[in-house]
């Protein structure tokens, strides 16, 4: 009958002169083997004469060969502790091996061996199981659900070895991923998208550095478990950065608010627009993550915490009388300032944005089958996104200052551009000049209300942009026809801006049920 034969040492001596117990088993006579219990004793202490090695002859195994406990006096208390957990761990030990061959033995003794019983008791140890359940089934079942678990878990570890870093998966999807049109990935992103991106990442590098700094020095965004928590919180850092400057002064030497060396390097207040704007592109990246199969978390899930960006509903513009008498103003005194004028003017009369305006090139002006010249181009936002060019028929205005330009500038271009930056404070001189100074009603972002100031402050060359629409608007209303030369979606929310129901529009309505 397969049982534990006998005990016995170790014949290694550990450096504390405790040996290892060893049992061995019987199967049959021609299988038999020993096992190591990893259980180290005394040799003193071993209850049972030793004889060459071994202990044996004894009929109750378990009760007869275990470890001897001292009366209290000749050991301290932690030391009989020791003997106690040795004498038990023994027992128990003993207890299951004995159960795993009594419970097996009967119907697959041939089956029984040094590797099945020593894996046995390793899955016992793991999953745990009733004494009456150690059956060779029993043993099997475990066996498979830790072959299915330790595959899982390889599995799992090659997924995390071959997962990008967090900052990393960022540059991917800034330097890989097509624009969505019509639930369609398509198009590359533009310049102009990356370069907005690219602040995104940086603040997002500072927020991780201010939470290992000030909260959690093993702080790291992943995308696997950031949480609508840390979107909430980073929503409060991107209000609140400007003030941490003063405490965490390294973090904005190391991340810089901004790579333009000509602008302030120190972060600015953020209103509801620049927090919307980063958050939508956050938004893209974890649903682009989601849906390339990068993560399986969803933190946008239940996450409300950022508010939503007000728009002015009068965008401010000139009228027309307005941009003509900053058309005729003589600026003969100021010739670079006039050159920059006479660029607004054009840009007014074609209603492009700036990045546009600035790659006009001749080639960009087209004879239609009239004869009549028309600006042609893509819009650099939407670009690849639609592939709808522009098409802008030039007014007699228009057509003179590319002829007063023609062949002027050194790089080819339809007009001597200056840098945007240069361009908007030579807006800004020429409406005061002009004695366009007329105080309007503007949305302050960081306060989230409007308040009084005279337009030449607030001028830019995107006010160029609201002067043709706006205008447009007044003489058309008819909004396809205006989107088809601004490059505007009929649905953007910019768009209906431009929509400027005023008093005028009121009197000539109610005028059509006198």
């Amino acid at each position: 009958m397969a049982n534990i034969s006998y005990y016995e040492l170790s014949k290694k001596t550990y450096d504390n002169g405790q040996k290892e117990v060893i049992i061995g088993i019987f199967i049959s006579q021609s299988n038999k083997f020993r096992i190591k219990t990893g259980i180290k004793v005394d040799p003193k202490s071993f209850h049972g004469k030793v004889k060459e090695g071994k202990i044996a002859n004894l009929s109750n195994r378990y009760n007869s060969y275990e470890i001897t406990i001292p009366k209290i006096g000749k050991l301290n208390f932690l030391e009989v502790k020791d003997l106690q957990d040795q004498r038990d761990g023994l027992k128990s030990y003993c207890s299951i091996i004995d159960r795993i061959i009594t419970k097996t033995q009967e119907k697959d003794k041939d089956r029984l061996s040094k590797e099945y019983v020593m894996n046995a008791k390793h899955l016992i140890d793991i999953y745990g199981t009733q004494f009456e359940d150690i059956t060779y089934n029993k043993i099997l079942e475990l066996e498979e659900k830790e072959r299915v678990e330790t595959e899982k878990k390889i599995e799992e570890e090659l997924k995390e070895l071959e997962k990008l870093p967090f900052f990393d998966l960022l540059n991917e999807y800034r330097n890989n991923s097509k624009k969505k049109v019509n639930g369609v990935r398509e198009g590359d992103k533009s310049d102009v998208w990356k370069k907005n991106f690219d602040v995104l990442v940086r603040a997002l590098k500072r927020y991780e550095w201010f939470i290992k700094l000030s909260k959690n020095r093993e702080f790291s965004l992943d995308i696997d478990t950031i949480t609508k928590d840390t979107l909430s919180s980073f929503a409060s850092f991107l209000r609140e950065e400007h003030l941490l400057l003063e405490k965490y002064p390294k973090i904005f030497k190391k991340i810089p608010a901004t790579t333009d060396k000509r602008r302030n390097p120190k972060p600015q207040p953020r209103g509801d627009h620049a927090i919307d704007a980063l958050f939508n592109k956050l938004r893209a990246f974890i649903s682009w993550c989601i849906e390339e199969e990068k993560t399986t978390n969803n933190p946008l899930k239940g996450f409300y915490g950022v508010k939503r960006a007000k728009y002015d509903t009068r965008p401010v513009y000139i009228s027309l009388e307005e941009r003509n008498k900053i058309a005729d103003f003589d600026l003969s005194g100021n010739p670079s300032l006039e050159i920059q004028r006479d660029i607004f003017i054009f840009q007014c009369c074609v209603g492009c944005r700036v990045s546009d305006l600035m790659k006009l090139k001749p080639e960009n002006i087209i004879k239609n089958e009239n004869g009549k010249d028309n600006l042609i181009y893509t819009p650099q936002k939407t670009e690849d996104s639609n592939n709808k060019g522009v098409s802008v028929p030039l007014n007699p205005r228009a057509k003179g200052l590319v002829k007063k330009y023609y062949g002027v500038d050194k790089e080819g271009r339809l007009f001597p551009f200056i840098s945007p930056q240069k361009y908007n404070e030579a807006i800004k001189e020429i409406f005061e000049v002009c004695g366009i100074t007329r105080d309007v009603s503007v949305y302050d972002p960081l306060t989230g209300k409007t308040k009084i100031r005279p337009i030449n402050e607030v001028a830019s060359s995107h006010m160029a942009r609201r002067c043709f629409v706006g205008n447009l608007y007044k003489k058309s209303k008819d909004p396809a026809l205006i989107a088809s030369m601004s490059g505007h979606s009929e649905q953007s929310r910019s768009f209906s801006r431009y929509r400027d129901i005023d008093d005028e529009d009121k009197e000539e309505l109610v005028n059509l049920i006198d």
